[in-house]
């Protein structure tokens, strides 16, 4: 198919593996920090095809395995209120509470339903004018504008029964967070396009500047990786420290317009915490004023949630670059996508289940 086997040609991507080999010499570790370009990676073993002093780490980029076990509970315990329809995309159903999932929410009767955009939710809310219409809103700065449009259209047309559960984060702030860490070791960042063809790349610029880390805005084909490496790698190698658009064809320095304007009036900064991290200053939104009356958190009063997490489950970890999936004792028994123990093994953008989906027997 033009436009996406052009990003998968066996031969240029030869040639890009030849020009790694050639500029690597020293031992070098890169996170790419969205799961989709982790899937990419497993499955086309890019990191068997690398020179072995080049080690591949996979970062906290995957929305579902970020978004706080708390915030799960309360879309469970909002999801079994009386007068409630719970929204939310496919892949939050299936993430592990500390006790169920919205699945077995919506087996036990309640009414829990998988929506294709948040739109979708203002349908819903105009069919049924004596419920309360919930939307589950989790991911990074991708998802944001969508969102934030729902929400401006319910305004605009005055509906009165939808409301929003906000689970929001974006990336900059847990970049820096790794890269403040003592135990980090990680020199170089591949930066997630979709984020990058939103918000812009003016806070990467910022981040490489003053950690000293070369970054480079990737796309998810095989090459773009490659090249992505590639350029990474050559600037280790020279000491050189800067950000580089390697997915001019869809990232623009200055970001999406409108997309950003729909994000500022809808939402502000906030603090959020992260699944397996912990909490970051300024690293997600929450509701502006003009649109608190939306807040489900408000409306349905759930904020003291108790939550425990799976004492085995490493996802904390692998999230951090820490770890790989192969490091954790329940991997492939224990935690399965069937019987996931976190949300890494769940997502179609999980470490854990690209992991478990490609592993070699």
């Amino acid at each position: 198919m033009k436009h996406l086997s052009e990003y998968r040609d066996g031969k240029i991507a030869a040639l890009l593996i030849e020009k790694i080999k050639k500029v690597c010499r020293n031992n070098w570790t890169i996170m790419e920090v969205c799961g989709g370009q982790t899937h990419t990676i497993c499955q086309y073993g890019i990191q068997e095809i690398l020179p072995k002093e080049i080690n591949l780490v996979h970062g906290p980029g995957c929305p579902v395995c970020v978004t706080p076990l708390e915030q799960i509970d309360k879309s469970i315990a909002i999801a079994k209120l009386p007068d409630v329809i719970l929204c939310s995309f496919g892949d939050m159903l299936r993430v592990p509470g500390s006790r169920s999932d919205l699945l077995e929410a919506r087996a036990e009767g309640f009414d829990v339903r998988m929506v294709y955009s948040p739109l979708d939710c203002l349908k819903i809310c105009k069919d049924n004018p004596d419920k309360k219409i919930v939307f589950f809103a989790v991911g990074f700065e991708t998802t944001a504008p969508a969102n934030a449009m729902a929400l401006w259209q319910a305004r605009k047309q005055k509906i009165d029964n939808f409301y929003m559960l906000v689970s929001h984060v974006t990336v900059p702030p847990v970049l820096e967070a790794v890269l403040q860490n003592e135990d980090s070791n990680i020199q170089g960042f591949l930066a997630p396009g979709h984020v990058c063809a939103i918000m812009g790349t003016g806070q990467y610029q910022y981040l490489s500047a003053k950690y000293k880390v070369p970054i480079v805005v990737t796309g998810f084909e095989p090459l773009d990786l490659l090249e992505g490496i590639y350029i990474c790698i050559e600037q280790l190698e020279n000491g050189h420290h800067e950000l580089c658009n390697q997915y001019k064809r869809m990232v623009k320095n200055e970001g999406n317009k409108a997309a950003l304007e729909i994000i500022s009036e809808v939402f502000q900064p906030d603090d959020r915490l992260w699944r397996g991290i912990g909490m970051i200053a300024e690293s997600g939104y929450k509701l502006s004023e003009q649109y608190k009356k939306y807040d489900a958190e408000t409306m349905f009063l759930v904020e003291n949630i108790q939550t425990s997490e799976s004492p085995i489950c490493i996802s904390g970890e692998i999230l951090l670059g820490r770890k790989k999936p192969a490091q954790c004792p329940a991997f492939a028994t224990a935690c399965t996508p069937q019987t996931p123990l976190g949300a890494t093994m769940v997502s179609d953008e999980g470490t854990c289940q690209a992991y478990y989906k490609y592993r070699k027997e």
